[in-house]
């Protein structure tokens, strides 16, 4: 498990933490892929999960087929410490305007958040979606991916989803969420 950085709770009783960490060792019951639209597990954050918790993940996900940018599809979890992978589509963010992509990846956030749902999931950990090799602007993906999870908490306050983790393990990537994350919720360390 990573360390815990900042943490803010909600009038729901849900909670949302930053976590500087490898999202493979997080002991939560699914763990949040940044994949892509064929789930081809070849690299980045993808890669990392394969290598983890064995070709399991990567054939399950080779039965599963395509799944459109925005979406999230869910597999078994392997030898990782989560009960299951939720792989979340983001954008390429050279494919779309702004906005789009924008669109596109709280779109990611929401579907794995759904469907966290419907296995009854209570913990979730998410990488930050499409800020590696996909281009997207780290403080834009704080940004979007923060107010997702929070409008998500906002429209289910009945959730089975409890916790919500963002981890991160660069520190570029870090520093914008946490930027973010104290312009909502002032620093909100623990």
């Amino acid at each position: 498990m990573g360390q815990i950085l900042a943490q803010t709770g909600f009038s729901s009783g849900q909670r949302l933490a930053l976590v500087q960490g490898d999202l493979t060792k997080e002991q939560v019951d699914a763990i949040v892929n940044a994949a892509n639209e064929w789930l081809q597990h070849g690299g980045g954050v993808a890669g990392a999960i394969v290598r983890a918790g064995g070709e399991i993940i990567q054939e399950e996900s080779n039965r599963i087929g395509r799944v459109p940018t925005g979406s999230a599809a869910v597999t078994g979890a392997g030898r990782l410490p989560a009960r299951y992978v939720i792989h979340a589509v983001g954008p390429i963010w050279s494919n779309y305007t702004p906005e789009e992509a924008d669109r596109l990846l709280a779109s990611a956030v929401h579907s794995s958040l759904q469907r966290a749902d419907e296995l009854g999931i209570a913990t979730i950990a998410f990488p930050a979606i499409s800020s590696g090799i996909y281009g997207f602007p780290k403080d834009r993906c704080a940004k979007v991916m923060i107010g997702a999870i929070e409008e998500y908490f906002t429209r289910h306050p009945s959730s089975s989803v409890k916790e919500v983790r963002l981890v991160l393990i660069d520190t570029p990537t870090m520093q914008a969420f946490q930027a973010e994350f104290a312009s909502r919720y002032g620093e909100g360390l623990t």
